[in-house]
């Protein structure tokens, strides 16, 4: 086949996600040559799926809520839901309608070169983009995230059913909603059309929800959960599912049959290396993701970030690999990569904020050097006074022969907020005894800490 043109470039950036589309605007800022190939939409899933129309869908669920716990609190209220709005504000305020011209256009415009299509790695310092060959003459930066991972349950692929994008992208509430996976996705979401006024069930495979966290932050959730009227099905296989032209049928193993209007699949994401032809520099195009060392190197010349690397899909994440990235190909070396304190949130109400280790992880990596300290943000001063929505609690895990926490958990109404002080604690590796020496804000629901503290004591 014919090559129509060749380039060359200083660096080629495949994927753009925050953290690449970040890394390509500094390079072009700074006068480097780059081009950046998507095959979707500049910017990548946060701004159009995940992270800011989702936040969106969740701060108008929880304006519902707020409203309806009016009563005993402050008079009454009369609550009439609208779907109308949100969908409007996503369209017009997060995504120009699923558009991604002014991204694009502020990347050309500071003098970077966009590719639109499928990008593969075709040999060292090489990317074929169609009929176009790309050469990097310093280096292949890989951003190209995740994609969702849809289980093989017999029936699944010929129905209609949702991702994070169609639920995302939705005009109208769906009357029922059945949802496979009880992860940060599947429960967010859950929660925001159950507080529309969608019949919404859960489907979780593990024994709990949130099966990636603290047990007590799926048990919590799932208390919750159940005074909101979502029905919870964990320790739940589905075994097949069918659609009838108007409705699913999910059927468990045991022969449970669940029905609704819609089905959301939030199972988990994926990776896809070998379309992306790792393999022609020396990587394994069968892993789950791709290896890199502290300064996001996955082979001479290639540096990957984000989710494709595998330390957490998060915005936060990648935009963290990015300027570490930025600073190797820039001749200025940053902080190497560490990920002890990782910090992430799932936005339900109430928020689950956790960093770092859960108990059973320090357990399994220290032993028995693990203490543990627990309060619940009910008993704080904020949560007495906040009272109705006041449901969580702060956990903590703390290497006693360090006497640092190498893990907290921070869920209540402000959990991601609260978390912020636990994060740089583990992260800073602050001794114990000094955060018991602090002066504590009252009243907060940060103050907690204290209490955990104090428990612990």
């Amino acid at each position: 086949m014919e090559r129509v043109s060749e380039r060359e470039f200083e660096v080629v950036i495949i994927g753009m996600g925050p953290g690449a589309e970040y890394v390509a605007e500094e390079l072009a800022k700074a006068g480097v040559p780059v081009a950046a190939v998507e095959d979707r939409l500049v910017g990548g899933e946060c701004p159009y799926w995940g992270c800011i129309p989702s936040k969106m869908m969740i701060r108008a669920a929880n304006l519902l809520t707020e409203g309806r716990r009016i009563s005993g609190m402050a008079g009454g209220a009369v609550i009439s839901p609208s779907w109308a709005p949100v969908a409007k504000r996503i369209r017009d305020e997060a995504t120009d309608d699923w558009d991604d011209k002014v991204a694009a256009d502020r990347f050309t415009d500071l003098g970077g070169t966009l590719f639109r299509g499928h990008a593969r790695i075709s040999a060292p310092g090489e990317v074929t983009v169609g009929d176009d060959v790309l050469r990097a003459t310093r280096g292949i930066v890989i951003g190209t995230g995740t994609e969702p991972a849809i289980p093989p349950i017999d029936g699944l692929a010929q129905t209609p059913y949702w991702t994070n994008h169609q639920a995302v992208e939705t005009e109208a509430v769906p009357r029922s909603l059945l949802i496979l996976g009880g992860g940060a996705v599947g429960t967010e979401l859950g929660q925001v059309f159950a507080r529309f006024g969608t019949a919404v069930t859960v489907i979780e495979e593990t024994p709990r929800l949130l099966p990636a966290e603290e047990p007590e932050s799926g048990e919590l959730l799932a208390r919750v959960f159940q005074a909101e009227d979502i029905a919870v099905n964990t320790g739940a296989s589905a075994e097949s599912v069918r659609h009838d032209g108007q409705e699913f049928t999910v059927t468990l193993a045991g022969g449970k049959q669940l029905r609704g209007q819609r089905l959301l699949v939030a199972t988990g994401r994926k990776t896809d290396l070998a379309g992306l032809g790792v393999a022609a520099v020396g990587l394994d195009e069968t892993a789950r993701f791709i290896a890199v060392d502290d300064r996001m190197r996955a082979a001479a010349g290639v540096w990957a970030l984000g989710d494709v690397v595998g330390e957490g899909a998060f915005t936060h994440m990648s935009m963290y690999h990015g300027r570490i990235i930025l600073g190797e190909l820039l001749g200025r070396p940053r902080h190497r990569a560490e990920y002890h304190a990782v910090p992430r949130v799932t936005f339900t109400d109430p928020e689950i904020g956790a960093v770092g280790m859960t108990e059973a992880q320090a357990r399994e990596f220290h032993g028995d050097r693990i203490r543990i300290a627990v309060s619940r943000v009910p008993a704080s001063a904020r949560g007495w006074i906040h009272k109705a929505g006041n449901d969580g609690f702060i956990k903590l895990v703390i290497d006693s022969e360090r006497s640092v926490l190498v893990g907290a958990t921070s869920a209540g109404p402000t959990g991601g907020e609260v978390l912020g002080m636990l994060t740089l604690a583990v992260h800073a590796r602050i001794p114990v005894q000094r955060l018991t020496e602090m002066i504590y804000a009252y009243p907060t629901f940060h103050r907690a800490v204290e209490d955990a503290l104090r428990e612990m004591a």
